[in-house]
């Protein structure tokens, strides 16, 4: 063989080589793409590793103002349908509407006729947010956590002596004389205030019933538990607005104690797709605040901002506790 050719093959089979490596590289990298994909895809299906047909103790949290909210309703029938053995319903909020309150509880009920449901108060459960935990079969709670605040709330700024001295009138044409009212641009009247106050009251009997009915207390007791206040877990124990002193520890040997559903089972925590459910009650305390200093628009940029939308707003009757300003 003339030298020549021999080292042609040499260089033949030193590309061949090359080409090969390269090959063998790329294939290799396709292949962790696929299997990363696939992975990333059951996770996705899954909301993490473990399927959610798999035996577990569902934890959902409700954190930050509650309103009517629908992926989180249907996520609470999505739980019902899954494997969990049970649920913890982590809870830190200051409440939120009436409404949307009402929602959660009715979906929370329901759920708990298919699994043993309990509430376990990580900070605060007020007003809306008791609604909630009402809707559970057992509510734990840390001793120094905040509980209560049975009420229902209507509240608006009302301009109209910064109007006089800025010489700005809001003049209306309305169809009848309790349209759109009251507005906090003109003195709130006698039969508005009145059309008001029989909301809130209609709202806070229905309230108060509730939390007799589910928490088993009638007359006096009752009248202490539902005047409006917030209660430290301890205070709330002997009021029956709470079942034991405690965390997700006490939850746990609870539902294996009363439920027989194993401490051993893996907590599995179940989200909606919206940001913010879990950073609990102080952006919505913030919030609140904000309104009632008559910020109004302020405050539904700070919602706006956490929710990371546009949509985020409080309107009509509020289950929401906030300290008063200068309190």
């Amino acid at each position: 063989m003339a030298p020549g050719n021999s080292s042609i093959e040499v260089d033949q089979i030193v590309d061949r080589r090359r080409l090969r490596r390269k090959l063998a590289f790329w294939r290799g990298l396709a292949a962790l793409v696929i299997v990363g994909g696939l992975v990333a895809l059951a996770a996705w299906w899954s909301d993490g590793l473990l399927p959610r047909s798999a035996p577990h103790v569902a934890r959902l949290t409700i954190g930050g103002l509650i309103r009517n909210e629908r992926e989180r309703l249907e996520l609470i029938d999505d739980i019902g349908k899954s494997g969990a053995k049970a649920v913890i319903v982590a809870i830190d909020s200051p409440g939120g509407t009436v409404a949307g309150s009402e929602a959660l509880y009715g979906a929370l009920r329901r759920l708990s006729e298919k699994k043993p449901v309990v509430a376990v108060v990580e900070g605060m459960a007020a007003s809306g947010a008791y609604i909630a935990a009402l809707g559970t079969d057992h509510i734990v709670a840390p001793r120094n956590a905040l509980v209560g605040s049975i009420g229902v709330l209507f509240q608006y700024p009302n301009v109209t002596e910064l109007l006089k001295t800025v010489g700005v009138e809001v003049e209306e044409i309305k169809s009848s004389p309790l349209k759109a009212a009251p507005n906090g641009f003109t003195p709130t009247s006698p039969e508005a205030r009145a059309a008001v106050a029989s909301l809130v009251s209609d709202s806070y009997d229905w309230f108060k019933g509730l939390v007799g009915e589910r928490r088993m207390i009638a007359g006096d007791k009752l009248a202490s538990a539902a005047d409006g206040r917030v209660f430290t877990a301890h205070q709330a124990l002997p009021l029956n607005l709470v079942d034991e002193i405690g965390d997700e520890r006490t939850a746990r040997a609870w539902l294996a104690r009363e439920k027989g559903v194993p401490e051993s089972l893996t907590i599995r925590d179940w989200k909606t797709k919206r940001v913010g459910d879990e950073f609990g009650w102080l952006r919505g305390a913030t919030s609140a605040v904000l309104g009632g200093l008559g910020l109004g628009s302020v405050s539904r940029l700070v919602l706006d901002m956490a929710d990371g939308t546009a949509q985020a707003r409080l309107d009509g009757l509020l289950a929401l506790w906030h300290p008063r300003a200068g309190d």
